[in-house]
């Protein structure tokens, strides 16, 4: 009995040392993409069983201070890294940090007014002084005159926003300072975490969209896949070129593609408000943020691995869930990126 056993401890460990190594690569940051994020790397996974993602979509700004840390192996941010916070990474992990574009997406204006059926249309300015508090009347004269045959009620607008620091807020709010004098010079500049001066904090575009959801005569913003998942009315948007356009693919590529002639080395480009007349305004690039250096061999081989498959494989599952790929001219910027980590 005795030797029975012994075999089969044997049996086990020597399966056990015959199993590859698991490598976890740790990340954390915007919720913003976490839909594909986790679609890639669950497919990922499927081809490397050795390689363990895992990652908490806690916010931009989290993710921007994880990484700057040291806590994780990648951050994740749909704001954009300021000077201020790359010297900050620089300084305390001693090398460069690596920005990359993984997919293009939308951020929409999501609301529930009971009785109202038909698309909400919505300029710049309008949203700007809504979240202001400036216009807090469903009926309010600005936004009937852009819904002339929508019958609005007179009720009290509930504004719902992030509560803490966010890529898709600084994507928002990218786009009222850059439509809106009024918001510029009360608010500022595009801003994670904003000093709202008005409305409800919720959690996590997850959150936006829960209390939007449950709140009659309420607006939020989120990005365009939550408001598809939780089946919540989105409105259309006048570009600059004044069209109203409702979030869609090509109108998230049209913003994408007008951004390729302008964009630096480092990736930091804003496409909100963009022209043309099929763009989708309130568009955005997100960021995978990636130490240049990295010093565990299997992590590295990792991280690369998949950031090559993500750029080839990983876009022909963008659309899908609503996600615009990168234009080739950005993924060709960014495979020569990606050979500097070492």
């Amino acid at each position: 009995m005795t030797k029975t056993l012994l075999n089969l401890a044997g049996t086990l460990v020597g399966a056990a040392l015959m199993l590859p190594a698991q490598t976890l690569i740790n990340g954390a940051g915007a919720t913003f993409p976490a839909p594909m994020y986790t679609k890639w790397f669950s497919e990922y996974k499927k081809l490397h069983n050795d390689i363990q993602f895992n990652y908490q979509p806690l916010g931009s700004g989290a993710g921007i201070k994880q990484v700057t840390e040291g806590t994780v192996d990648f951050g994740a941010s749909d704001a954009l890294m300021t000077d201020a916070q790359i010297s900050d990474f620089t300084a305390k992990q001693k090398t460069s940090i690596l920005a990359l574009p993984t997919v293009a997406g939308a951020v929409v204006p999501i609301y529930n007014v009971p009785g109202v059926t038909g698309t909400i249309n919505f300029t710049g300015p309008m949203l700007a002084d809504i979240f202001l508090g400036k216009i807090t009347k469903w009926n309010d004269p600005a936004i009937m005159k852009a819904n002339p045959s929508m019958k609005l009620p007179g009720n009290d607008i509930v504004v719902v926003h992030r509560a803490e620091a966010s890529g898709t807020t600084f994507c928002f709010t990218d786009y009222l300072a850059k439509v809106s004098p009024d918001w510029k010079s009360k608010v500022g500049a595009p801003n994670a975490a904003p000093n709202w001066p008005t409305g409800l904090g919720a959690k996590g575009s997850d959150g936006v969209a829960g209390q939007v959801k449950q709140t009659a005569n309420s607006i939020g913003y989120v990005e365009l896949v939550f408001a598809e998942q939780n089946k919540i009315g989105y409105g259309a948007v006048q570009n600059k070129d004044g069209k109203y356009v409702t979030a869609s693919l090509a109108g998230i590529t049209a913003a994408a593609a007008g951004a390729v002639k302008t964009m630096p080395e480092d990736f930091r480009v804003s496409i909100v408000d963009s022209p043309g007349g099929a763009t989708y305004p309130i568009s955005t690039f997100t960021w995978l943020l990636v130490p240049q250096d990295i010093k565990d061999p299997a992590k590295k081989a990792a991280l690369k691995g998949f950031l090559t498959w993500m750029l080839k494989d990983g876009q022909n599952m963008t659309e899908a869930l609503s996600y615009a790929k990168l234009p080739k001219e950005v993924v060709a910027k960014e495979e020569k990126a990606i050979a500097k980590i070492k």
